[in-house]
């Protein structure tokens, strides 16, 4: 592990915590570790002489001006920020692992706040019928916890999602048999209580006929991709 200076770009709790951590695994002087940290603090930021314990000296660290700016940055970062689901080549863990980061850097810590940013952070396709989905899993929420497990239940919610340009299979209820094409056809869907729509994750590694989405005004395309 090794120790970093301090220069405004880190939470100032995060950063005193891994000098702590460094002095135990160092077995660092307790008499010395104040003037160690104080020494590693980049001198751009001005620190007064009396300073008499780490806990005053982070208290410091987040009243000088670089730590609002750090705050301000993650939370533009954290407006910015886009969910992608995994069907379109996102990965939910990683995105998580960066809203809460963010959330922890800009001192978000507010649940409806939080519900805000990773509202906005949708994909806008389709965006009244998700936002519905989103609202009905998030309205009793109150934890973090509760937060991520809900986002989580929501992304398989978007990963299940039959939107314009899927790609499926079409398997006839009845006969279990799947919907094959004539070359080049093109048609609508006209007796969805006989057909079932098949995600492509689902029947990836089978031989069937693919058919992609897409969806107008008026009605729902299908058109053949491949035998």
């Amino acid at each position: 592990m090794d120790i970093t200076k301090y220069d405004g770009n880190i939470h100032p709790n995060e950063w005193i915590n891994d000098i702590q951590r460094y002095f135990k695994l160092k077995n660092t002087n307790i008499n010395d570790r104040l003037g160690i940290a104080m020494s590693l603090v980049d001198p751009i930021i001005s620190l007064p002489a009396e300073i008499d314990s780490l806990d005053k000296l982070c208290n410091l660290l987040k009243e000088d001006i670089s730590f609002t700016i750090f705050k301000n940055t993650n939370e533009r970062m954290l407006q910015s920020l886009k969910y992608v689901p995994e069907n379109d080549g996102g990965n939910t863990s990683k995105f998580i692992s960066k809203f809460r980061k963010l959330c922890y850097n800009a001192d978000i810590n507010d649940i409806e706040k939080q519900k805000k940013y990773l509202y906005k952070s949708l994909p806008m396709n389709h965006f009244d019928s998700i936002s519905i989905e989103f609202y009905k899993k998030m309205e009793n929420v109150d934890s973090i916890n509760k937060l991520i497990k809900e986002f989580e239940d929501f992304a398989i919610y978007l990963s299940n999602l039959i939107v314009n340009e899927s790609i499926v299979a079409l398997k006839h209820v009845a006969t279990g048999k799947y919907l094959s094409s004539i070359e080049n056809f093109f048609g609508d869907i006209v007796s969805a209580e006989e057909s079932k729509l098949i995600r492509d994750d689902s029947i990836a590694a089978l031989n069937y006929n693919y058919w992609k989405i897409y969806v107008t005004k008026l009605e729902v395309i299908l058109l053949k991709l491949f035998n």
